[in-house]
């Protein structure tokens, strides 16, 4: 596989890191990984793509090559922050997005308050818990939850990243997180998503604090739904049925949209463009098309 480039931008004084898949003069395609993940996760679907668009895809921070946030900067608003300027920065707008669980839900929050800077948007699995789970979270008081998420943080704060006594046990662990996988699409993803620490071992390249996100405050439930309804431009909503996440039309989370539909793919877990590449191509090219 004739890989991309790797480029560097600066947000936040951060280093970020993301890969250029060439095909300048083409229309602009972002594609935003998920929590934990990489940007070298898009690779097959961007190499189904880079003859027709000029493809890019960033490593968020805390994430594949990029840098750390120092001080837990890990909430919503730092991740939209680095979207916007990754976009202003390479000059795309307006762009088409294709992004991925975590990523999903920044690009969705970026688009409802840009909406002038999107031309389309594919969103897999990034709308977040349910409303059941959500009513569940709104029982607890402010002051619990800011409890919570201090003893979490605290906990975290002494965990070293996990070692892997060789990339084949890393491998591994991948394909336990989803069983989906190919073995070629696992030992890729590895090698892309790790690095070899200085004894030998391998370690996830993505920043543990990374997994809590950001304060208590941010952008509540409420804030996303209004921004989904100030998105113009269309929107493909991807979902698993195999997956944890809740079906937005039967949930009624769809409803906050202006301009979205939902495709559900069978056999497919919460990588959906992992799980049925050829399913889910063939519904974003189409898409894509109109």
């Amino acid at each position: 596989m004739e890989g991309p480039t790797s480029h560097f931008y600066f947000s936040q004084r951060l280093r970020l890191h993301y890969v250029d898949w060439g095909n300048a003069e083409a229309p602009p395609l972002l594609l935003v990984h998920g929590g934990r993940d990489h940007c070298r996760n898009w690779d097959w679907v961007a190499t189904r793509l880079r003859d027709r668009y000029h493809v890019i895809a960033p490593d968020l921070r805390g994430h594949g090559d990029s840098g750390w946030a120092i001080g837990g900067g890990y909430d919503m608003g730092a991740y939209i922050y680095d979207l916007a300027q990754i976009i202003h920065q390479t000059g795309v707008a307006p762009v088409t997005i294709m992004a991925h669980s975590l990523g999903a839900g920044i690009a969705l929050n970026y688009c409802g308050a840009f909406p002038d800077q999107v031309s389309k948007i594919i969103a897999i699995e990034g709308l977040g818990p349910s409303p059941k789970v959500m009513a569940e979270q709104a029982k607890r008081s402010v002051d619990e939850r800011l409890r919570t998420w201090v003893a979490d943080r605290r906990d975290n704060s002494g965990r070293s990243p996990r070692r892997y006594a060789s990339l084949e046990a890393a491998v591994k662990r991948m394909t336990g997180e989803n069983p989906h996988l190919s073995p070629a699409q696992a030992r890729h993803l590895t090698v892309h998503g790790a690095h070899q620490n200085e004894d030998g071992t391998y370690s996830w390249k993505f920043d543990n604090h990374a997994r809590w996100g950001g304060g208590v405050g941010g952008l509540t439930h409420a804030d996303q739904h209004h921004l989904w309804g100030q998105i113009t431009a269309p929107v493909l909503l991807a979902r698993g049925t195999e997956s944890w996440a809740s079906d937005p039309v039967e949930d009624g989370r769809i409803r906050h949209f202006r301009n979205a539909r939902l495709v559900n793919f069978e056999g497919a877990g919460h990588w959906v463009h992992h799980d049925q590449l050829d399913a889910f191509m063939a519904a974003a090219e189409a898409f894509l098309a109109e």
